[in-house]
């Protein structure tokens, strides 16, 4: 028999940027993530912004003062990607493309036979477009 999971889905992923206005307009003006809500932290002088992302999931992007930069290696321990599924992905990497985001080649997942690729967001923060 199974065991039945404690984990009912992905509430939130937390993204630290080094560039709050930059990151802000990437997700919500290029990739279209609603604002839930937008939140000044006095005590932290930073921003915490709460983005609906599908129906459950939410991307909480905080403002941090001189962030340490990411492990360059895609293979460091830790958050690999961030993946977003999408319905048409040609279409996507149109739109990103004409939004001045570099997009890798287009590759297809062995086991699925899905398609997908990567693009970067202001802090090189590596995203894949996955094909529903």
């Amino acid at each position: 028999m199974a065991k039945k999971t404690l984990i009912n889905d992905i509430h939130h992923i937390a993204i630290i940027c080094s560039n709050y206005e930059r990151s802000k307009k990437f997700y919500v003006e290029i990739l279209g993530f609603p604002i839930i809500q937008e939140t000044f932290r006095t005590q932290r002088n930073s921003y915490k912004l709460d983005l609906r992302v599908g129906v459950n999931s939410q991307i909480e992007l905080f403002s941090f003062l001189d962030p340490p930069s990411r492990p360059n290696s895609p293979e460091a321990c830790g958050l690999r990607h961030l993946a977003f599924s999408v319905d048409d992905i040609e279409e996507t990497i149109i739109f990103l493309k004409e939004s001045h985001i570099d997009v890798e080649a287009v590759r297809i997942d062995e086991i699925t036979g899905k398609k997908f690729t990567f693009f970067r967001d202001p802090d090189n923060l590596p995203l894949e477009i996955y094909q529903r």
